[in-house]
Parts: C-alpha cells; sequence; structure tokens
C-alpha cells in the first residue's frame, strides 16, 4: 500500500496544481477543456489569497492532489469555502481525496470555523462522496447565475 503525506500547499507548486486540475476536471462528472495555463492561472489566483488555505498530497515526492479554498467572515463567524478538490486520475479511488478533506476539515475545526461549504456537481458521485463526511444539501438557498456575453 502506497503511503501519502499531506501538507500545506506551497507557492512553489501552482505549475503541478494546475496539471491535477486540468487533468482532473477533463474527466467525469465535469468533462471541462481546461488549458494547463488557464488551470494555473485559477489555482493561483485562489492560493495567493490573503484568506486561502489549502493542502497537498505527495507520493514519492511527487504532488498527485490538492485541495483549496478560502475563509470569509460573515455575522455569525468565519466559513470556509472549498473552491477545489482535485486529485490526478491515475490517483483517483485509493483515498487521497478523503485524506485531504479529512485532514482540511479537522483543521478548520481547529481554527474555530463555523462551516464548511462547497459547490459540486448535482449528479453522480460527488454528491454522495461529500454525503460521507458531513456535507448536506442546504435548503434555503440556491445557487444563482448570469451569463454575461
Amino acid at each position: 500500500m502506497e503511503s501519502y503525506i499531506i501538507k500545506r500547499c506551497s507557492l512553489g507548486h501552482i505549475q503541478e496544481y494546475g496539471e491535477i486540475y486540468a487533468k482532473a476536471f477533463s474527466g467525469e462528472p465535469w468533462n471541462d477543456c481546461w488549458k494547463i495555463e488557464d488551470a494555473i492561472l485559477h489555482v493561483s489566483e485562489i492560493l495567493e489569497s490573503k484568506q486561502s488555505y489549502g493542502l497537498e498530497c505527495l507520493s514519492d515526492g511527487r504532488v498527485v492532489g490538492f485541495i483549496l479554498g478560502s475563509t470569509m467572515l460573515f455575522h455569525y463567524g468565519r466559513v470556509f469555502e472549498i473552491n477545489d478538490l482535485a486529485v490526478l486520475p491515475d490517483y483517483q479511488r485509493k483515498g487521497i481525496a478523503t485524506k485531504l478533506l479529512e485532514r482540511c476539515l479537522a483543521e478548520m475545526e481547529e481554527r474555530g470555523i463555523k462551516s464548511v461549504n462547497l459547490i459540486t456537481a448535482n449528479e453522480g458521485m460527488l454528491p454522495g462522496f461529500y454525503g460521507k463526511h458531513g456535507f448536506e444539501r442546504e435548503d434555503g438557498v440556491i445557487l444563482m447565475g448570469r451569463e454575461i456575453e
């Protein structure tokens, strides 16, 4: 069984995070066509934010997955929003996402964060994955969007 090391994200690994993001989100359930340079910019913008937080997973010294998000203060306390949880396709279904998520949740609890939120696909395996970790669909809120062309 492989051993994995979970540690804080590093600005020095932005290239790797971008590559992982582009590869992970090109597959099911997303099937998004990310250019690696755009994915690098995406993760850079989050990681360089003052309130960002992230963890990476290493296998034999290679980054194979990461979780990334940021905190925001509301009237009832600080919340954490998970922006990205991505694992290289060859390393998926090996417990890496679970390890990253569980460590993130434990650290948020230690920091006194009031809640952790995320947006994910409405169908497929992801609602069940997050449900196993205590996430629930929220009543009283909806995600709204507007295209700007």
